[in-house]
């Protein structure tokens, strides 16, 4: 994924994907090969729930992607790897993407009272 393909609302949920510390730590992690959850939460010294929240938003934004395979011992296992991703941010970027902005979407995240 590059900046240039994404939406503006694809931007924005992007951008605010990784605004938060725990996605930053998770992505680096995930730099070494894939991982399954409860070795990652172990890693990174997290709660397996904590994680999974974290990873459902970092796979919404497509930034990491899932695949669930057997082990020897026929247990489900959930492996999480990243999805490349290269975002360039710059005005003209940034110009490009506003265009595609959702009307709804920016007067939602912009007025607190419309966010319950």
């Amino acid at each position: 994924m590059k900046s240039s393909e994404l939406t503006g609302d694809e931007l924005v949920q992007v951008l605010s994907t990784l605004s938060n510390p725990h996605r930053i730590r998770i992505i680096a992690a995930l730099m070494d090969g894939r991982e399954y959850v409860s070795r990652l939460a172990r890693r990174l010294e997290i709660s397996r729930a904590l994680l999974q929240v974290h990873l459902r938003k970092l796979e919404a934004a497509g930034l990491v992607e899932a695949t669930l395979e057997l082990s020897p011992e026929g247990k489900a296992m959930k492996y999480y790897t990243i999805c490349q991703f290269a975002i360039e941010l710059t005005p003209q970027a940034l110009a490009a993407a506003a265009p595609t902005l959702s009307y709804e979407e920016a007067r939602l995240r912009d007025d607190p009272q419309e966010q319950g």
